[in-house]
């Protein structure tokens, strides 16, 4: 009796520690980044359409109601470079033709049944049947790019912007930062939670979307934000606050998070007209 007393307390314990470890991670969310490699207008005109009228359509049918979608400024490559948003690696992919579709949702468990479901939504095949049915030799874009995330704790959940301007002039600004180690990339990353970067941020008016690690993706280690402005000159303007503030100063000036990033990528974008976060 006592044997089965003691497991059942066991069991009890086990059952009560699941709940809690999938409490906490219902508290953050998680966010896929997906990302359309794309030669050519015709493929952005393909991808639109598939994006507008089928998938996005779908993800609000599956109750991911808020899903963004992105494009950089401007297709003049050398324009970007010299605004520094390119790192020298990046040279052999036209990034300038991307399309990234930031989906948040609310637990893993979610990512991983999205494909199940979209694959039998019937409404999701018809609506994007030349789409899914193109021609090996015609096919609608170059390659596609998935990126798993998760919400730092400091900014758990996504945010839908309070931009009052004119939603053209709105600039998205996505910055991905790689660390050279593991341990250096998680002095970075306690850098934004535990250091107040994120709470600067917030004290300067970024207006963030999201903060979150990459769990899952094609340069690790690395982390992801995204930030908002009602203008270019605004985007700068706050960049300029930023850097110049004393906290600023402060933070970047301890030791240990010195030498955290070997590698960034800024992208400045616009938000698509079918965007749920314009």
């Amino acid at each position: 009796m006592r044997i089965n007393y003691l497991r059942f307390i066991c069991l009890l314990l086990m059952a009560f520690i699941e709940t809690q470890n999938v409490s906490a991670q219902s508290k953050k969310d998680f966010y896929q980044l997906k990302i359309y490699r794309l030669k050519d207008d015709t493929q952005v005109t393909r991808v639109d359409s598939f994006l507008k009228n089928a998938y996005l359509p779908a993800l609000h049918r599956l109750g991911i109601k808020q899903v963004g979608v992105f494009k950089l400024i401007a297709n003049d490559t050398t324009m970007l470079k010299a605004m520094r948003v390119f790192k020298p690696s990046d040279n052999d992919v036209n990034k300038t033709k991307s399309i990234y579709v930031f989906i948040p949702l609310k637990s893993l468990q979610q990512f991983h049944d999205i494909t199940s479901k979209l694959d039998n939504d019937a409404m999701l095949a018809n609506d994007g049947k030349s789409y899914f049915e193109a021609a090996y030799n015609n096919v609608p874009y170059q390659r596609i790019e998935t990126v798993l995330l998760e919400a730092f704790p400091d900014h758990p959940k996504f945010e839908m912007t309070a931009l009052k301007s004119a939603v053209k002039d709105r600039i998205y600004e996505l910055r991905s930062y790689e660390g050279p180690t593991e341990r250096k990339y998680a002095s970075k990353v306690k850098m934004f939670n535990a250091g107040g970067e994120i709470p600067l941020f917030k004290q300067l008016g970024f207006n963030a979307v999201f903060y979150a690690a990459v769990l899952a993706g094609s340069h690790m280690p690395n982390l992801m934000y995204m930030t908002s402005f009602e203008s270019m000159d605004a985007r700068n303007a706050h960049w300029q606050a930023f850097v110049n503030s004393p906290e600023w100063k402060k933070l970047v000036a301890m030791p240990e998070y010195s030498n955290t990033i070997s590698g960034a990528e800024v992208l400045l974008c616009h938000a698509a007209e079918y965007s749920d976060i314009y």
